[in-house]
């Protein structure tokens, strides 16, 4: 496939992703979707990336979903535009390697529920945030309602949810829906040096992170301490990474994964 709007460019291991439609602030459309799809399983086959970044080009991260293409959509047409979007988002999760958002502006609807469908997220001090759909007389498509409460707890969620308020990086940060907030100029520098920090950890380590951390927010406590064990004890061993990992500490050396 043609990409029409994402970039993409793979520097140290790191694929970065820039969603470019900026006169129309990024909105997401049929072919985002498609596109990112294929992308996703691209980089998935492309064993040299160990973390992707998805930014946005301009002032926006992403504005929203494109309305132009939704107005005439009736409710079946409207419920499959919705599980397109959900499905894309999930396949972030899906992914073996980590998924950063690098929200450089506004972060809105579909754009903010792309952003809670990465890992985690870092925001430029300038960003917004915000849920607006009923102000459109919609609720949101793309899973925030799932999503949004499980990462800023119940109240948070339904308050941004039921108001359409837009919000800034400092309470965004504060509500835990972004983990770290830099300068503009800056942004993307300090995303660059946590994907690093995270490639020079262990890569099977980070994998199972993700993994068991991920299932485990829809087990019981009992059930995801189980995965964790078992988990956990795959990376003991020789020929494992957790016992180079704990070799080299002893040996006062950097580990060769």
């Amino acid at each position: 496939m043609k990409y029409e709007i994402l970039n993409t460019e793979i520097v140290e291991g790191i694929a970065m992703v820039t969603i470019s439609r900026p006169k129309a602030m990024n909105a997401l459309n049929t072919r985002f979707f498609n596109e990112m799809d294929q992308l996703v399983g691209e980089i998935s086959q492309n064993k040299d990336v160990k973390v992707m970044i998805i930014t946005g080009d301009g002032k926006a991260f992403v504005a929203g979903a494109d309305i132009a293409e939704m107005v005439n959509k009736n409710g079946e047409e409207g419920s499959a535009f919705s599980r397109l979007g959900q499905n894309t988002f999930s396949s972030f999760g899906k992914m073996d390697i980590p998924v950063i958002a690098a929200i450089n502006g506004f972060a809105l609807g579909g754009g903010l529920e792309l952003a809670m469908g990465c890992d985690f997220r870092i925001a430029s001090t300038k960003a917004k945030f915000g849920q607006p759909e009923v102000s459109l007389g919609l609720i949101p498509g793309y899973a925030a309602t799932q999503r949004l409460p499980r990462l800023t707890g119940m109240g948070d969620a339904l308050y941004l949810l039921m108001t359409a308020e837009m919000i800034g990086a400092d309470e965004a940060l504060r509500i835990g829906l972004v983990q770290k907030i830099f300068e503009p100029e800056s942004l993307m520098e300090e995303t660059m040096k946590i994907a690093r920090n995270i490639i020079s950890k262990g890569p099977e380590a980070i994998k199972k992170i993700k993994n068991v951390v991920r299932q485990g927010m829809e087990m019981s406590f009992t059930d995801g301490e189980k995965l964790e064990a078992q988990e956990f004890g795959t990376l003991f061993g020789d020929g494992n990474q957790g016992k180079e990992g704990m070799t080299a500490f002893l040996e006062k050396r950097k580990p060769e994964w």
